[in-house]
């Protein structure tokens, strides 16, 4: 069976939905709902054998770079946060099909925001490059 990677994002994707305020200006009933939501997930793909993985990522990043054999890593903090894109965090599924996919990142964009509204956000999907391997 395929693996897809879903990707949460803070921003991005094509355009918002609608605008959402950043998680820190939720209401604390709100902010409990949204990740009560993302602890329950794994539960619902876990009875289908659908559940791989489920991480959710801090905002803050490091860029590294390789600089040569004789080098130190190069490395810089996160390089303008307000207008970058940045991984929310993310969800591996091993499902039977792209369209299982799709419907998972559906049911993971319908994830509760402010007054308890869907998020309607965008999850990126992406087949894992090994999943597309035979097994013949």
């Amino acid at each position: 069976m395929p693996k897809y990677l879903l990707i949460k994002h803070y921003r991005g994707g094509p355009e918002p939905h609608r605008p959402v305020p950043s998680m820190d200006q939720w209401s604390p009933e709100d902010a409990e709902a949204h990740t009560t939501f993302l602890y329950r997930f794994p539960e619902l793909l876990e009875e289908n054998g659908e559940f791989v993985e489920l991480q959710a990522l801090l905002p803050t990043r490091t860029w590294v770079r390789y600089d040569g054999p004789d080098a130190d890593p190069v490395t810089t903090d996160d390089v303008d946060s307000e207008s970058g894109e940045q991984v929310a965090g993310w969800c591996m599924v091993d499902v039977k099909s792209y369209e299982r996919a799709l419907e998972i990142a559906a049911l993971l964009s319908s994830n509760p925001g402010p007054g308890g509204e869907p998020l309607h956000e965008w999850i990126e999907v992406r087949e894992v490059l090994n999943s597309m391997t035979s097994d013949t």
